[in-house]
């Protein structure tokens, strides 16, 4: 009888441990049914797999017929490539020799370079195809090379040009004259500053601002505050949401550390939201809105177009219900709503992603085009999650501080924009913003199918994505095409064309001429063959079976 105490008494512990970690691994449970499907949404893993995959390329031979294509079929692409490669040497030769000797002493350039296509296929376009990394003049919506050739900028300055390079060429010009007798006096500031709070925070419906060197800083900042305040750990993203490329909100493939106090969660999902109902850790929420192009996706480029899967979807009633739906999980549960708006703030609406979503954040994040062209980075936030220090215990504080935050010149340029952004006559600039440049989309996907060509595009008022209805391996070739036709993309080629807002309906005009030639001549080169078993799951498979193979044989 006695010998059966023991055995009892185990099992009852195992009970009550069983118990007591039941919470814990629902909640886990929770927490991996939340992140997205894909590596997007799985930081460590995509890091690990990012690691596996080994380099190899294609040789002379199998670049162009890397998807089976016939021989015929491979000449003529060899033939088109070689073509524009001529016109490249030929019409940009100058930008061309100033961008490849540059190179060799900036690291950017050397990212860029090598990651403008997918990497299989980069030596060889690097060589023959190398793109001209200086310009030398701006006006209206072009800009001018080394060599005199006017492109149609479709670059938008990755989101600093809203309004045209003409803009902001006077916001900064009238800046350095009202600073000059200031000077670049850090420390004080200069009398602009007061206005300029004051108008942030008629802006954001917020209470109070601080001013940084960049958008990635402000991100930084209005994170700290929010996990100082609610005495939390965790901060949530979204899967695809770019904020910066600091550790915590880059969790994956291009931080060698993986951040322990970061969630990346599932963007417009109820699990996402189950989470932040039962979670106790959660300091804070990050939006990006412009993910409302294309939720749950990484910042489109032309690298990591291995096939047509790439799309783009833009509902702005879904999105909107989304963000309230958020904005009443974090209200009921003390949870700081952060939206980024770095990259978005001013484009959609001058009063912003929230004007334009029509939901009020709790802290707001600023950047890019608020300085009048200059580098600044903003928090506007409510008053009780900007305080930086805790007046009944006097040593714990929440320190931040830069030596250029406030720069005289970048506060006058802000006072420029913001009083340009504040007059009536310049407000109407966003009088049916959205149905025009829903117009010029519509309008382009028309043309582009009434010329049988596989390319559409997907908007997001005048921030767009190229995407292709034809499964292919060949898709990135196309940002090579526009160039030729002097269109000026950045370095991640099709996957963001930002349109500033002083184009015309003549100057779209002349764009999508350009464009849809592009794709003509893309077509002709045969880049776009395909046969009936050519599908975007077989590309995919293909490319996996080369990985493996390359493994294999090492």
């Amino acid at each position: 009888m006695d010998s059966s105490l023991p055995i009892l008494s185990f099992a009852g512990a195992a009970v009550m441990a069983t118990a007591a970690a039941y919470p814990k691994l629902r909640a886990r449970l929770a927490l991996s049914r939340a992140k997205h499907g894909s590596l997007t949404g799985h930081s460590k893993m995509s890091r690990r797999v990012a690691r596996l995959i080994p380099f190899y390329e294609f040789d002379i031979n199998d670049f162009f017929r890397s998807d089976g294509a016939p021989a015929e079929v491979a000449t003529q692409r060899q033939d088109g490539f070689f073509r524009l490669a001529q016109l490249y040497r030929d019409r940009f030769a100058r930008s061309r020799e100033m961008t490849l000797q540059a190179s060799e002493k900036i690291s950017d350039l050397q990212f860029t370079e090598a990651y403008r296509v997918p990497f299989q296929y980069s030596r060889l376009v690097r060589e023959h195809l190398g793109t001209g990394a200086f310009v030398q003049s701006s006006a209206g919506v072009t800009v001018t090379d080394l060599d005199g050739n006017i492109f149609h900028d479709l670059t938008g300055s990755y989101g600093v040009n809203i309004f045209g390079n003409d803009f902001y060429k006077e916001c900064i010009a009238k800046a350095e004259a009202r600073a000059h007798a200031l000077g670049p006096v850090l420390g004080p500031y200069h009398p602009v500053v007061a206005d300029n709070v004051t108008r942030l925070c008629g802006i954001s419906g917020l209470d109070e601002v601080s001013f940084h060197m960049s958008g990635t800083e402000a991100v930084m900042q209005a994170v700290r505050l929010a996990r100082y305040h609610t005495r939390r750990s965790h901060l949530v993203r979204f899967a695809g949401a770019y904020h910066g490329w600091w550790g915590d909100v880059q969790p994956g493939v291009g931080n060698p550390v993986s951040p322990h106090e970061t969630y990346t969660l599932a963007d417009m999902s109820e699990r996402t939201l189950r989470v932040l109902k039962t979670r106790r850790d959660i300091a804070c929420v990050l939006v990006n809105p412009l993910q409302a192009l294309h939720p749950n996706a990484n910042a489109p480029a032309d690298s990591a177009l291995v096939d047509s899967s790439r799309s783009a979807h833009f509902d702005r009633a879904a999105y909107s219900a989304w963000l309230q739906a958020l904005r009443q999980v974090c209200t009921e549960r003390n949870i700081v709503l952060i939206f980024d708006e770095v990259f978005v703030g001013f484009r959609l609406a001058a009063g912003g992603a929230q004007e334009y979503f029509g939901v009020r954040a709790d802290m707001v994040t600023y950047g890019k085009s608020l300085a009048g062209g200059l580098p600044v980075g903003v928090v506007c936030g409510r008053k009780d999650l900007m305080r930086r220090f805790r007046e009944d215990h006097p040593v714990d504080v929440c320190f931040a501080r830069g030596t250029f935050n406030s720069h005289p010149y970048v506060m006058t340029a802000m006072d420029e924009f913001l009083t340009r952004l504040g007059d009536p006559a310049f407000r109407s600039i966003y009088s049916g913003l959205d149905a025009i440049w829903d117009e010029r989309a519509r309008r382009l996907n028309q043309m582009l199918a009434e010329h049988d060509l596989p390319v559409r595009v997907g908007n997001l008022s005048s921030i767009w994505m190229v995407h292709y209805t034809e499964p292919s391996r060949y898709n990135w070739m196309f940002q090579y095409y526009l160039r030729a036709e002097q269109l000026a993309l950045s370095w991640v080629g099709t996957g963001r064309l930002i349109f500033s807002l002083n184009y015309t309906d003549a100057d779209f005009a002349e764009v999508a001429q350009r464009f849809v030639a592009a794709a003509e001549k893309m077509k002709q080169d045969g880049w776009w063959w395909r046969d009936a078993s050519l599908t975007n799951k077989n590309i995919r498979r293909q490319v996996l079976k080369e990985i493996i193979r390359r493994v294999f044989s090492r």
